[in-house]
């Protein structure tokens, strides 16, 4: 599964790369994230609980920072089990582009497999769920990101 699409930020570059950079951020948006703690510097450990139609499973995996290309783009890689309901890795590139002083264009092209019985449920179902889950991340994270922009 592969999505392509793109967020207006209303803060600055550095500030939105300073929040792509901050786990209590990232917590905060990721939906149904329960847990999202630091193992290493460019790792970090996650439990997701999320519904895709009638499966409800909570994911517990390792997250992934790397090619860094600071303040302009990072690749954010992961991978999950969600016991009997499956398996889920995959990454995104996440890119940000400046629109003048206080805009930010924020990238992403995410590439993502699934399996188990989450894979049985169909890929049209799969599809946007993720799409669902993403947008709901990526509002979220504009929403933190202006309003700190705001506040200084």
């Amino acid at each position: 599964m592969q999505m392509n699409d793109s967020q207006r930020i209303p803060a600055s570059r550095e500030q939105v790369w300073a929040a792509l950079n901050d786990p209590a951020v990232l917590k905060h948006c990721i939906p149904g994230c329960q847990s999202l703690d630091v193992t290493a510097p460019n790792e970090m450990t996650a439990t997701v609980v999320f519904k895709v139609g009638p499966v409800k499973a909570t994911f517990s995996g390792k997250v992934t920072l790397s090619d860094f290309d600071p303040p302009n783009s990072y690749r954010i890689s992961g991978e999950g089990s969600g016991g009997v309901a499956g398996f889920a890795k995959g990454g995104a590139l996440v890119r940000l582009e400046s629109e003048g002083a206080d805009v930010t264009v924020l990238h992403y092209e995410v590439d993502a497999q699934i399996g188990g019985k989450l894979a049985q449920l169909g890929a049209r179902l799969i599809n946007s769920t993720a799409t669902k889950l993403a947008g709901e991340f990526f509002k979220s994270f504009a929403d933190v990101v202006s309003a700190k922009a705001e506040a200084g």
